[in-house]
């Protein structure tokens, strides 16, 4: 073997020991620590085969180990080489900011010279906590105090700082806006303070568009720090948006507002930052109809009827106008009823009445006149301001009464003028629409007294009065047989009267038509009235459907009566067709037969038509047989005159 081949033996033969044996490597190196001060902390450092020495450096400085500041924390002391002592973990008691704050480092020498194993660690931070300060606000480089406002103008972006100073570590900075969290501008930044640099400053910046919707809400930043005895300290401010005022109407009537008994409360509420002030105006006058933000009426009246209009102003705009339209309603009131007070027209000519009412809204006009018949005090007259007679008769006289009608609220108001009275003069009148006349007739029953009555009117009062029938005539006040006439008696109504005919038994032929003649100086008047006297045994007329319902009775009969004579007939003939048994003989007995009847019923003559014997008896016949001609010459026969009887 030569050297070249021993040499390669060698270096195979430590190869293959130092892959039994193994390098030193880390198990766990150390990692960020944070500890209060006062506090102890562990830098944790452990190593795979270790065989060198452990050892620290802090700040790029090499560490001793001194009791009760810098120990071990294995019970392995340095220098131990044996695979059971990999534990190289420092402890460092009561930490403090100026000497424990910074970088540590774990390090470890080499197996041997040859090996080169050494290890050093990543540099880890250890830190000695100090709370920071309170965080603070800022607004445009201004200190905001807690709890005051970030005063913008809506449109604008409010562009708001937090700063949190002298904490080790940096504060963690959060956002909210009311109870949501909001994103950063940029990512939170953290620098060392000038004058301590082993603690820090973070800062935050928001910015966050300025609206009237978030007037009123609270920004907050919020410092998170394991210092802290709650873990986080909270700072808070109020977003002032100034912006433009808006308005809003309320009270506004719902209803109708009546004079005298109605208030109202008008209010014109603005919503503004800041405050508004508020301007009421009516339309059509210069001055300002109030300062306030209400605007009252109590009561309200005529005179506050209108237009208002308010407006509100502060410094960064003026608000749109609003309106409400006032409508005082009031009852209606007579201002003027005539011409005058007494109207004189004579009769059949014409005459006139005006009345002129307020009211709101327009009332509607009424013309009554007062009467006492007919079972009520009034009678329409009219529907409109002016009431036209085109022809007064007596019915017209008397007292007129306007009235003017509105509604308010669905109640209904009414105011009534004074009364107006119409006299009329001239001929006689006999009503037509007074009781009796009205129907033209008047029914009694046989042996009943009858009572026919009419109401005659007359300026001047009436001279003459009478009724007549036939040939007869009955003054006022005298009286014949069964027929008797009232004196005329003053009715309720001015200048007229009641004129009465009383027939007693009243009987057939008393039907007929009776007048009322009456005359004045100016002229006269004649008006009827029908007498109808009812027989003991009168029999009402039947309603028209069952007259009908008789009719078609009877019309269907006849027709099944034609239809049977129609087949009996027939059958008649076919039963005695080619049948010679029937004898001339037979008729003409049937034709003397028919002769002789003739005879017994020939009519009698007309004289004896016109002749009641006195003394005659229904039940004897002296004068012959029943049917004679001697027989009827002593018959009664009733004179019929038209639909009369005599």
């Amino acid at each position: 073997m030569d050297y070249k081949h021993l040499i390669v033996l060698v270096l195979a033969l430590a190869t293959l020991v130092k892959d039994c044996v193994g390098l030193q490597r880390f198990a766990e190196q150390p990692k960020y620590t944070e500890v209060n001060p006062g506090q102890d902390g562990l830098l944790v450092c452990k190593v795979i085969d270790k065989r060198g020495v452990c050892s620290w450096q802090k700040d790029n400085k090499p560490v001793g180990i001194y009791p009760k500041k810098y120990e071990w924390a294995s019970q392995y002391g340095i220098g131990q080489t044996t695979h059971m002592g990999g534990d190289c973990s420092l402890w460092v008691r009561a930490a403090q900011l100026e000497f424990d704050d910074g970088l540590w480092e774990c390090q470890v020498t080499a197996s041997d010279f040859t090996t080169q194993d050494a290890l050093t660690s990543q540099p880890v931070r250890l830190v000695v906590r100090v709370p920071p300060q309170r965080p603070r606000l800022e607004h445009e480089g201004v200190h905001v105090p807690p709890g005051h406002n970030v005063t913008v103008d809506s449109g604008a972006m409010a562009t708001v700082k937090c700063v949190s100073h002298y904490g080790n570590p940096p504060a963690q900075l959060k956002w909210f806006l009311g109870d949501q969290e909001i994103s950063p501008l940029h990512p939170q930044t953290n620098s060392t303070e000038p004058d301590n640099p082993r603690t820090w400053s973070a800062a935050s910046v928001v910015q966050i568009p300025a609206n009237k919707d978030r007037h009123g809400a609270i920004l907050k930043c919020l410092a998170l720090h394991e210092s802290y005895s709650a873990r986080s300290v909270a700072v808070e401010a109020r977003l002032d948006v100034k912006y433009a005022p808006t308005v809003r109407l309320l009270g506004a009537p719902q209803i109708d507002l009546e004079e005298g008994k109605d208030s109202l409360i008008l209010r014109c509420q603005a919503d503004a930052n800041p405050t508004a002030s508020i301007v009421w105006r009516r339309a059509g006058r210069s001055e300002i109809a109030s300062l306030q933000e209400s605007l009252q009426l109590r009561p309200v009246g005529r005179r506050d009827a209108g237009l208002y209009t308010c407006q509100a102003q502060n410094s960064v705009g003026t608000s749109e106008t609003l309106s409400v339209q006032l409508d005082v309603k009031y009852a209606p009131k007579i201002l003027s009823a005539g011409p005058d007070r007494l109207t004189t027209a004579p009769l059949f000519s014409p005459a006139a009445f005006e009345c002129v009412a307020e009211g709101n809204p327009q009332p509607t006009y009424k013309w009554v006149q007062r009467i006492s018949t007919q079972g009520k005090p009034f009678l329409d007259r009219g529907r409109e301001s002016r009431l036209v007679i085109d022809n007064v008769t007596y019915d017209y006289q008397g007292e007129y009464e306007c009235r003017a009608t509105n509604f308010i609220n669905g109640q209904e108001r009414t105011a009534t003028s004074d009364p107006i009275a119409l006299q009329v003069v001239g001929a006689p009148q006999v009503l037509r629409s007074s009781s009796a006349a009205a129907g033209h007739s008047v029914s009694v029953r046989k042996g009943d007294s009858a009572t026919l009555s009419l109401i005659v009117c007359a300026d001047p009062r009436p001279r003459h009065v009478s009724w007549e029938w036939g040939s007869l005539r009955l003054e006022a006040g005298s009286g014949i047989g069964r027929f008797r006439v009232d004196d005329v008696t003053q009715d309720s109504r001015e200048d007229c009267y009641l004129a009465t005919l009383h027939i007693d038994d009243a009987d057939l032929q008393d039907q007929r038509p009776y007048y009322l003649v009456v005359e004045n100086d100016r002229g006269h008047d004649r008006h009827a009235v029908n007498l109808r006297v009812e027989g003991m045994f009168s029999v009402e007329p039947l309603e028209l459907s069952y007259l009908l319902g008789i009719a078609g009775g009877c019309l269907a009969a006849f027709l099944i009566l034609v239809c049977l004579c129609i087949y009996a007939i027939r059958t008649r003939k076919c039963c005695f067709r080619n049948r010679n048994n029937y004898k001339t003989s037979e008729k003409d007995s049937e034709k003397a037969d028919l002769k002789s009847r003739s005879d017994s019923t020939s009519v009698p003559p007309l004289d004896s038509i016109y002749t009641t014997p006195t003394g005659f008896h229904h039940h004897h016949h002296p004068n012959g047989t029943p049917g004679s001609p001697e027989a009827m010459k002593t018959m009664p026969v009733l004179r019929t005159f038209g639909n009369h009887v005599a």
